[in-house]
């Protein structure tokens, strides 16, 4: 089983070059190798529509990070309000779930705004879609939370109810083997 997702992840990064430039395939695989228990994250990213690629790497220890690189916000991980308590707050029409619990069942965390803006200088991402994003304690206190997507070639950031939920509005993940 894991030997197809290699192949994929394989097929994609070199694809996908101008994301890590730096980077050569048997270093990534050797990470892997190393931490066996990254594959099952990585196959859920997968599973649920993220197309899991290298984004960086921390040149001290080795690290390689991955993101969810699918053009559009993950299709297996839409319409989730932001966290547990949004979910609970909902009266009505509640949502499947929530992108917090559903990103820490997968064993990935979101991204936050930076990350997020890193992530759009490596490809234009999200352009009918959006992305809920790590949100700061003090918005989130209030009631709110962040999300962002990319249009007419500008990355914005807005925020909504944390209890909201749309369907063209998902969640990327980040992990770092």
């Amino acid at each position: 089983m894991h030997e197809t997702l290699i192949h994929t992840l394989q097929t994609r990064f070199s694809q996908h070059r101008h994301r890590h430039p730096q980077w050569k395939w048997d270093k990534v695989l050797a990470r892997l190798d190393a931490a066996p228990a990254s594959l099952a994250v990585l196959q859920q990213m997968e599973d649920t529509g993220g197309e899991p690629d290298v984004i960086g790497h921390a040149g001290d220890t080795g690290a390689v990070t991955f993101c969810d690189c699918s053009a559009e916000s993950p299709l297996g991980r839409r319409s989730l309000c932001f966290d547990a308590a949004a979910l609970a707050a909902r009266k009505a029409n509640k949502p499947a779930g929530s992108a917090m619990a559903m990103a820490q069942a997968m064993g990935v965390t979101l991204l936050t705004q930076t990350q997020y803006r890193q992530l759009q200088e490596l490809g234009p991402f999200d352009r009918k879609t959006s992305s809920w994003i790590a949100t700061p304690d003090s918005i989130r206190a209030l009631g709110g939370a962040l999300f962002c997507d990319r249009r007419y070639e500008q990355v914005f950031v807005y925020h909504n109810g944390a209890e909201s939920y749309y369907a063209s509005r998902g969640f990327r993940g980040r992990l770092t083997v």
